[in-house]
């Protein structure tokens, strides 16, 4: 019977974040025929832009690829009773270490060269985190105002260095040095014909990540522990868990995450630091993990989804006459229905009559 119960309740979380989407594309439906389209074109048309090709697919892997790891990286201190608004400038640093690292160095083989770029985007990720994750634990202050404060700084710190210190001379738009060869995430599509997109090993990268975070949350007693901690941190406290650095484990690993993302753009995408790279990928991260229910394979799935409206807005825009900002109302519909669950469990699972 325990058994059963259990099955029934993991069946809802799976179709809650379902019903959630479908909600959304039926309020995005009824928008786009106030302005006078058909939603089946509108909708037909953002698909065969998201997959109408294998260089549209691999596109939509693309623009899913920072999101997934951002995701995960919003996931994991969510896991621990932990809100880390602050991803976005967690990988704004991750991303300034790519480039320094990934543009220096010249001569070093690529079996060093690449796994160094990267280790140093993840630990810069990590450093930046840290200083929030150790205010929460020790000093109790919320880490909502923390993060939120140091994306701020984040962005601050980045323009100064790119514009002032790291630019590369000549340029009239302020980037890094281009990274070198030995440092580059090979892309896939390079050595395919007609192949636009910029899908590269970051997207293996994402994966791997995601394994990682399912194994350490759920395999092993210090996922368990942080776990423990986000469903109630006193009793926790009382079983003779150490809460304060159990927070402090869940958001440093966090900033790894939200640098490993910072690396994928850089080294992968864009070879090179410019300002605004990221249109907002930690905040995007905080969409994609609620609507996955903070679990890896939800937010993949989610991700792909995000990626799949942003990669499709472009061809929707074009074959119709639907703005592309539908994009942003479609996605901003979906998470109102996650963050308001109750309204589609309403839906999906009517009380019966007579039933409390």
């Amino acid at each position: 019977m325990a058994d059963k119960e259990r099955k029934a309740s993991g069946l809802r979380e799976i179709l809650v974040p379902l019903g959630a989407t479908g909600l959304g594309l039926v309020v995005g439906a009824v928008i786009i025929m106030t302005i006078g389209e058909n939603p089946l074109r509108a909708y037909a048309a953002l698909f065969y832009g998201a997959f109408g090709s294998l260089d549209r697919i691999l596109g939509t892997l693309t623009r899913a690829t920072p999101i997934i790891i951002t995701g995960l990286a919003v996931a994991l201190p969510f896991k621990a009773g932990l809100f880390n608004i602050g991803v976005e400038g967690q990988m704004l640093m991750g991303a300034l270490a790519a480039a320094v690292v990934g543009s220096s160095f010249r001569g070093l083989p690529m079996l060093v060269h690449l796994p160094l770029a990267i280790v140093a985007a993840m630990v810069g990720g990590g450093l930046w985190a840290f200083i929030p994750a150790w205010l929460k634990a020790r000093r109790g202050i919320h880490e909502v105002i923390n993060t939120i404060m140091m994306n701020f700084i984040a962005n601050a710190v980045l323009a100064y260095l790119v514009v002032e210190v790291l630019r590369t001379p000549g340029e009239m738009i302020p980037k890094t040095p281009p990274i070198l060869s030995s440092a580059v995430l090979a892309r896939f599509g390079d050595s395919i014909p007609g192949i636009t997109a910029r899908l590269n090993m970051g997207f293996v990268l994402a994966l791997l990540a995601a394994v990682a975070l399912y194994y350490l949350l759920w395999r092993t007693t210090t996922g368990y522990e942080i776990r423990a901690v986000g469903l109630n941190p006193k009793a926790a406290e009382y079983a003779g868990i150490d809460v304060p650095r159990r927070i402090m484990l869940a958001m440093v690993l966090s900033g790894l995450l939200a640098g490993l993302a910072g690396a994928e753009r850089i080294l992968g995408f864009g070879r090179t630091l410019f300002l605004g790279f990221s249109p907002g990928f930690g905040f995007e991260g905080i969409a994609v993990a609620l609507l996955g229910r903070n679990h890896p394979v939800g937010i993949l799935l989610a991700a792909l989804l995000f990626g799949a409206l942003s990669s499709g807005g472009m061809r929707l825009s074009f074959a119709t006459d639907v703005p592309s900002d539908i994009i942003v109302v479609l996605q901003a519909t979906i998470i109102f229905f996650v963050a308001a669950d109750q309204i589609v469990r309403a839906i999906i699972f009517p009380k019966k009559k007579g039933v409390a």
